[in-house]
């Protein structure tokens, strides 16, 4: 079974009050990440018809500061599918309405798992790119998963081969002090 990237895709669009406000009076980090976290999650279970759970958020890029009083628009799809897998990739979008001015503020991506009656992982269904756009954005998702996977295998034999003793040193010039 194969399903478009079209038939799952979710836009939500949510005001920013006052009490998403962080100290600095801009809208709270947190906040926009749970707001993507249910992007993500109505994409991929739209898409798996399953419950599914978020399992890694990969690059979320913070590219402009959130207004108390915005709108903002979270547009989320389904980028890729493994076997039980799905990567969402949001984009944020927040609008000052006052103005008129809309402007690209998040980029992130969400794997999610889709889960059986048991909670095991379940088989997804494969995924119809329609146009040029979704292939280039699932050939991308597949270059940063091969990315990712090799980073992880490089830091885990680095974290393994770590001496602090003999690399200390690495530490001088830093802005850091050792007691």
């Amino acid at each position: 079974m194969f399903k478009s990237v079209s038939a799952s895709q979710t836009t939500i669009t949510e005001l920013m009050i006052p009490s998403y406000a962080n100290f600095g009076g801009k809208i709270h980090g947190g906040i926009l990440l749970s707001l993507m976290d249910k992007v993500a999650y109505a994409c991929a279970s739209k898409h798996s018809g399953l419950y599914c759970v978020t399992v890694s958020v990969d690059t979320v890029d913070f590219l402009s500061p959130v207004e108390v009083g915005e709108l903002v628009s979270l547009m989320g799809s389904v980028n890729f599918v493994g076997n039980s897998s799905m990567v969402i990739g949001i984009k944020a979008m927040a609008e000052n309405v006052s103005r008129g001015d809309r402007r690209h503020t998040n980029t992130c991506y969400f794997t999610m798992v889709a889960k059986d009656s048991e909670g095991n992982p379940a088989t997804v269904p494969g995924l119809i790119l329609e146009d040029r756009e979704q292939i280039r954005r699932c050939l991308e998702a597949m270059k940063r998963r091969e990315i990712k996977n090799r980073y992880q295998s490089e830091f885990e034999n680095e974290k393994s081969s770590l001496r602090v003793d003999a690399e200390i040193h690495l530490l001088q010039g830093q802005r850091v002090k050792v007691k």
